[in-house]
């Protein structure tokens, strides 16, 4: 009973033992807060989806105006539909 009671006097691990979890959970957290911060801000282009924008009806719609396929009338008066249904379109 008394080994129970004192177990670095009877040659047990010692209280250094205790540094172990706490070791753990700090390298858990800076991992996780480096997830969350530095290491988001230089991901891979892949993770990236700029297929949304690129199907945009405003990027369309300025590509077409880029491409010569519509004229600067038909450009603004399609873009003034485009902001009456989905808002002012600068998000």
């Amino acid at each position: 009973m008394n080994t129970l009671a004192q177990p670095w006097a009877a040659g047990g691990p010692g209280p250094w033992i205790l540094f172990f979890p706490l070791f753990w959970a700090v390298v858990v957290a800076v991992v996780v807060t480096l997830r969350r911060t530095v290491w988001r801000a230089r991901r891979a282009p892949w993770h990236v989806r700029p297929a949304a924008a690129e199907n945009s009806p405003t990027a369309v719609l300025g590509r077409r105006f880029a491409a010569g396929d519509i004229d600067e009338d038909e450009y603004w008066r399609r873009m003034s539909v485009l902001e009456e249904h989905f808002g002012s379109g600068g998000k």
